[in-house]
């Protein structure tokens, strides 16, 4: 079927439109990646600071188990893993990627692993690959959100930590590369690392006073870790959120010129199917002035034989004139 001038018009307007949309998201998305960059910067100082701290403890205290690193040859009853995703569509496959790194790293580990979603859209794709999650959170809209969420997290982190004896806990989401790419990485939060224990230790304290720690036991140990898992998933879930902001990102460049494209095809078509309505108009014209034309010149012939046949007939006449006795 044929398209007209309206249909395409109705095309064009509907497209643009469509592209307003395109070009609002992709400033929301380059506006969010800009924010949640921010706030990764900005936690540097606070892991300084939360490292040094526990710098100062492991010097004179080593974490006792069930948070400390064991033996290659212990097992971990139950594994607790994060996977971030996202709620929202339009952002490729960083919902796909990410889930398949969590699947293929949790594989490898013993235990009965008990995955949280973070996101519908990852949910479902890892319940579609048979790793059903135990829990569902929304994904935070906006940098003042992560804390509030990073401590609804924790609360049901701590719960795992208190049903089994021996667990340990991974985090799964996308970071952030040069451009709008990303890499999906894992890392494991719990127990802790004894290397990046030994590298804390070994940080030099900023000024000559040492350092004095205020108190002593469990209370001291869990405080200065949650601090430590704190940090860990708000880096983890700002980095994921930028991760997913760039995604869209290149998601509405590519349908941005898209829609750039078929909105030249379009115009061209519009123009071509106009211009070719006024081609028919002047060829009615035209052909209606060549009818006047070439019909007038026939009706003037007609005249002139007419004039011509009275001539003649006047000239016939005139001798019976010389004829005629002069008075």
């Amino acid at each position: 079927m044929s398209d007209t001038i309206e249909s395409l018009r109705r095309k064009i307007n509907n497209a643009s439109d469509l592209q307003s949309v395109v070009r609002t998201m992709k400033a929301l998305a380059a506006s969010n990646i800009g924010q949640y960059e921010r706030s990764v910067h900005a936690l540097a100082d606070y892991n300084r600071t939360v490292e040094l701290g526990l710098g100062a403890w492991f010097r004179e205290n080593r974490v006792a188990s069930p948070i400390a690193e064991r033996n290659e040859t212990d097992q971990a009853d139950a594994v607790g893993a994060v996977v971030f995703g996202s709620d929202q569509g339009l952002v490729g496959r960083f919902n796909d990627i990410v889930a398949d790194h969590a699947i293929k790293t949790l594989d490898a580990l013993t235990g009965k692993a008990q995955v949280w979603a973070i996101g519908e859209r990852v949910h479902a794709r890892l319940a579609d690959a048979g790793l059903p999650p135990v829990g569902l959170l929304a994904v935070p809209n906006s940098v003042q959100g992560i804390t509030a969420f990073v401590a609804q997290l924790l609360f049901e982190s701590e719960g795992l930590q208190a049903d089994s004896a021996q667990t340990s806990l991974w985090v799964f989401h996308n970071r952030p590369m040069a451009g709008a790419l990303f890499e999906p990485v894992g890392q494991r939060l719990l127990p802790l690392d004894a290397q990046w224990q030994d590298d804390v230790a070994s940080m030099r304290w900023p000024t000559g006073n040492l350092p004095q720690i205020v108190g002593t036991g469990p209370e001291t140990t869990g405080a200065l870790i949650r601090e430590y898992l704190f940090i860990s998933l708000f880096r983890a879930c700002a980095e994921s959120l930028a991760s997913e902001n760039a995604s869209r990102l290149a998601a509405m460049e590519r349908a941005d010129k898209n829609i750039s494209e078929m909105l030249a095809q379009l115009n061209s078509a519009f123009q071509q199917l106009r211009q070719t309505g006024i081609d028919e108009e002047l060829f009615d014209v035209i052909s209606g002035f060549e009818a006047l034309t070439t019909s007038r010149p026939r009706r003037m012939d007609g005249g002139e034989g007419q004039i011509q046949s009275l001539s003649d007939g006047n000239r016939e006449r005139e001798p019976d004139r010389e004829k005629s006795p002069s008075v």
